[in-house]
């Protein structure tokens, strides 16, 4: 490239002549008879019958592609302090989710086994040391409430309280387990 040459950049719709180059950069003036700096690399020399598209055509898009590459600094997701602490143990405790027909079973039948299924997974995550669990109860009348939190008041080492309640409303409750506390 050199003073005099009609150039015209890759990433702008801008044409001029060179008026100047200093190092790698380039001063053009454009026809309206402004004058713009940029990079030796963003311009491309045109020739009395060559066009922009005829330029890039007849240049290696490879290269010109690896010089555009720029290593991108990888952006660690933000989790809010909430979601960092909100628990990742929920246990859905409603009858259906824990068979698939609820035919021949009486209302004491279908407690015990959500009961049992309370204690199972609470006996899992003591064991597997995992510190906050939920426990999803629904509203209803609140009698499973009650029975959980009577379960749930046999474990020294267990603390219960409202779970969340823009995420589960009023029917769960949100168990942290102590691991340095004997059951």
């Amino acid at each position: 490239m050199k003073k005099g040459d009609i150039v015209e950049t890759i990433d702008d719709a801008i044409k001029g002549t060179v008026k100047s180059i200093k190092g790698s950069m380039v001063t053009i003036e454009d026809v309206d008879g402004f004058e713009f700096q940029f990079e030796a690399n963003e311009l491309v020399i045109i020739t009395s019958n060559k066009t922009l598209d005829n330029a890039i055509y007849d240049s290696d898009i490879e290269i010109i592609k690896k010089e555009k590459e720029t290593s991108k600094r990888r952006t660690i997701p933000i989790v809010k302090p909430k979601e960092r602490h909100a628990p990742k143990f929920e246990v859905d405790l409603h009858i259906h989710q824990l068979t698939d027909s609820t035919k021949g079973m009486t209302n004491f039948d279908m407690m015990n086994l959500q009961l049992d299924t309370a204690r199972r997974q609470l006996e899992f995550a003591i064991r597997k040391r995992i510190p906050k669990m939920v426990f999803i109860h629904g509203v209803g009348e609140g009698v499973l409430r009650q029975e959980l939190e009577t379960l749930l008041g046999r474990y020294n080492n267990v603390q219960y309280y409202d779970a969340d309640y823009k995420t589960y409303g009023n029917g769960a409750t949100e168990v942290r387990i102590f691991q340095n506390v004997e059951p």
